[in-house]
């Protein structure tokens, strides 16, 4: 297949390296000094320092040229480039099955992707999510990692598996697109809170309580709009969780860390020098959760001391002292 991947960070250039093993890939840069620098040195030293880039991998400015003859499209840009960048397939009358490896909520309408992309793009047009727990220097290294496609249409997503399944990056279908894409954006949330956890050594017993808890906010969520519980016990859902919340390759924990030092929000996100898709993740799932009536009072903590300027011993003892409940359930 030819593959357009459209986004040139840390993960669209590790999955442009690794699907690059057996297929033809374009990689999408919108910089065009940044696109020039990578072709010429066969590889992103921004973000994949030290990453060779394989023969059928090569780089494209232009975005009518990388999305040309495209067999299979996947989206990598961060969620608030997902929008625009459907418009611009769009305007090309582009028709491609489609992937998306965004994360989040929507900033300002709380809408999922795949409700981004039912607005923007034709009813015909195959698309679904690829998340799972995957650090892109791993991925790019070609060490061992699975993850998940997931579509509305099951068979979409099994023929994509099987096209996409390399020897060190192992993929598996689910028809549970809504319940991937809240394990997607609620992970990132609550790895914020374990890095937090984590800065303040507030020890191993909290942040199990705490993971734990969270997975909870992230079942009872999904519950509310129909996702399938078993999902949040998958890749998706516990695997991504573990991986974002306690390794160190996160961007999320990393705002964690640095917010357990003092450092305000602003300071945070410029001295990450990455996208933290957790942020903007945390007010939108808060919002959307108020509006269904769902209790998520980790992600409240996580949002009051994002937005509010709360103090993070003010939101540990708001959280240890709420009333008890019964553990088993949601």
């Amino acid at each position: 297949m030819k593959l357009a991947v459209l986004g040139a960070g840390a993960w669209g250039t590790a999955l442009a390296i690794r699907f690059a093993e057996q297929h033809q890939v374009v990689l999408w840069c919108r910089d065009s000094e940044q696109a020039a620098s990578m072709a010429a040195t066969r590889g992103n030293p921004r973000y994949l320092p030290g990453i060779a880039f394989p023969a059928n991998l090569s780089v494209e400015a232009d975005f009518a040229k990388a999305v040309a003859g495209a067999d299979l499209v996947l989206v990598v840009t961060p969620l608030a480039g997902l929008r625009p960048t459907l418009k611009a397939l769009r305007a090309l009358d582009h028709r491609a099955p489609l992937l998306w490896a965004c994360k989040g909520l929507e900033a300002g309408t709380m809408k999922f992707p795949h409700q981004v992309a039912d607005e923007e793009m034709p009813a015909d047009v195959p698309r679904g999510m690829l998340s799972g727990p995957s650090f892109a220097q791993e991925v790019a290294r070609g060490q061992p990692a699975a993850v998940t496609i997931a579509a509305n249409d099951p068979e979409f997503a099994r023929r994509t598996v099987n096209a996409l399944n390399t020897s060190v990056l192992r993929l598996y279908a689910s028809d549970d697109l809504i319940g991937v894409e809240i394990g997607a954006a609620v992970k990132n949330v609550l790895a914020i809170a374990a890095g937090i956890c984590d800065g303040l050594n507030l020890g191993l017993n909290a942040r199990a309580a705490l993971l734990t808890r969270g997975l909870v906010e992230m079942a009872r969520f999904g519950a509310a709009v129909g996702a399938q519980q078993e999902t949040f016990m998958g890749l998706a859902g516990i695997g991504d969780l573990l991986l974002t919340a306690t390794g160190d390759l996160s961007r999320n924990r990393r705002v964690g860390l640095l917010l357990a030092e003092g450092l305000n929000l602003d300071d945070v996100l410029a001295n990450l020098g990455h996208v933290a898709e957790g942020v903007p993740a945390a007010r939108e799932v808060l919002k959307q959760a108020q509006a269904l009536g769902v209790d998520m009072p980790i992600t409240e903590g996580v949002c009051r001391i994002l937005f509010d300027n709360a103090k993070v011993p003010d939101v540990i003892s708001t959280l240890m002292e709420r009333a008890p409940r019964m553990e088993n359930g949601l």
